[in-house]
């Protein structure tokens, strides 16, 4: 994906946390709801794998600033480093689909035990730019399948709303109505398939 391409609130980590101080809360939401969600005052016998799946905003999460890099310090500020593995999964210009194809050999093989997917930027945003987005139904069917597959080996799934695309907070960005309809789907199947829900579109609230 050329970097022309890459809209606001779509770059790396850094670019977001210095340009818009509302992305630095979606993430310090984000880091909040993982620590809450993952960190325990067990001790396991081996450290336990999360594996970040998603687009280009998690590609660019393993950079110096970027959030996944933020989550190892908060476990290491914790104590815990010894105990998790964190591991990037994500390419830039993915979509629900591709992370579907790809989910064998890049989670699955892997033998994770926690799975963060952060999909669906992609699937709206070029639906405007390029006519290449996913369709509603379609993105709930593969995101379905993503969450069965993980579920089918026990590994725990924690399921991230797509936070922005545009630079205004009153729904008046050009794809705000599919964001929104997309972070229900989300919702929704976090609900039902009993999953962990970090909320980013809530979090810079948006009305939804």
């Amino acid at each position: 994906m050329p970097n022309s391409q890459i809209p606001l609130f779509y770059g790396s980590y850094q670019q977001l946390t210095s340009k818009y101080c509302c992305m630095k809360r979606a993430f310090s939401v984000f880091i909040a709801i993982f620590t809450l969600t993952i960190f325990t005052s067990m001790v396991f016998q081996k450290p336990k794998k999360v594996i970040f799946f998603g687009d280009s905003i998690t590609q660019a999460g393993v950079g110096p600033t970027g959030y996944i890099t933020r989550i190892k310090e908060s476990v290491a500020n914790k104590g815990l480093a010894a105990q998790y593995e964190l591991i990037g999964a994500g390419i830039g210009g993915n979509k629900v689909y591709d992370l579907y194809l790809r989910m064998e050999d890049d989670v699955l093989s892997k033998n994770p035990d926690v799975v963060v997917i952060y999909v669906g930027v992609n699937d709206v945003w070029h639906k405007a730019t390029s006519g290449t987005g996913t369709d509603a139904d379609k993105f709930e069917k593969f995101y379905t399948a993503l969450i069965q597959k993980l579920q089918e080996r026990k590994i725990k799934v924690i399921m991230c709303t797509p936070a922005v695309i545009g630079e205004r907070t009153d729904n008046s960005n050009q794809q705000d109505g599919d964001l929104n309809r997309y972070s229900q789907i989300i919702r929704n199947l976090a609900k039902k398939f009993n999953c962990s829900l970090c909320d980013l579109r809530k979090s810079l609230s948006i009305t939804t």
